[in-house]
């Protein structure tokens, strides 16, 4: 299968994507991976996102574009992938048509995770990262620590990220709504969005989006 995968920030599209390709046996390409591992390995295209990135602009369409074009000609990708962060825009979607058009192929599925604004708010505002290890992460509500403000793994302090905080959420979300919300309507009117619930438990979300995925198929 072929899926891209769009939500708000705070859906848990990272998440719900690394269980669904492996559940699918395709790999899971985001946009974020594929700037590191360019930049990583000083591609071409790596180089020239990092200028742009450096200077403090915003990769242009066509950079982002070709990155995805060359993943997904890896010999992994043969039998189907699953995007995440990639198209962000109408102008990333149509280009993304285009590029699938002159290799024969076509989508198959477009996933939207839909989560309340309060929810997402919620979720994203009440992290609590570790400062001695950010791969330490709390939740006021739904992870909390023993001891308030502390790391249970390994003592240290616990903080709101300036990015996690309510203010910049809300920018985020304005962002999405403009941005990238409309690729919904766009492939809407191609009959490929499948909208499922993102609340609950991570492998409830997971189910139930295995299952919308296989009565969209089924019913083409």
């Amino acid at each position: 299968m072929r899926i891209v995968l769009v939500g708000p920030p705070g859906a848990g599209k990272g998440t719900q994507a690394a269980f669904l390709a492996r559940n699918l046996s395709i790999p899971h390409i985001s946009t974020g991976d594929l700037f590191r591992a360019n930049i990583s390995r000083q591609t071409e295209l790596g180089k020239l996102a990092k200028s742009y990135m450096d200077a403090g602009n915003l990769v242009p369409d066509e950079v982002t574009i070709a990155m995805a074009k060359d993943r997904m000609e890896q010999p992994d990708a043969e039998n189907g992938f699953l995007l995440d962060g990639f198209p962000r825009n109408v102008s990333q979607a149509e280009a993304l048509d285009e590029l699938l058009e002159t290799e024969s192929m076509q989508l198959d599925a477009v996933l939207d995770l839909e989560v309340p604004e309060d929810e997402v708010v919620k979720r994203i505002a009440g992290r609590r990262i570790c400062r001695s290890d950010s791969s330490h992460v709390f939740h006021v509500t739904y992870k909390q620590p023993a001891k308030d403000g502390v790391c249970d793994v390994c003592g240290g302090e616990l903080y709101q990220r300036n990015d996690d905080s309510e203010e910049t959420v809300r920018t985020r979300l304005e962002v999405y709504h403009t941005q990238t919300e409309p690729i919904i309507d766009y492939y809407k009117a191609q009959g490929l969005v499948v909208t499922i619930s993102a609340l609950g438990k991570v492998e409830d979300v997971t189910t139930r989006a295995m299952e919308a995925l296989k009565r969209g198929e089924d019913g083409k």
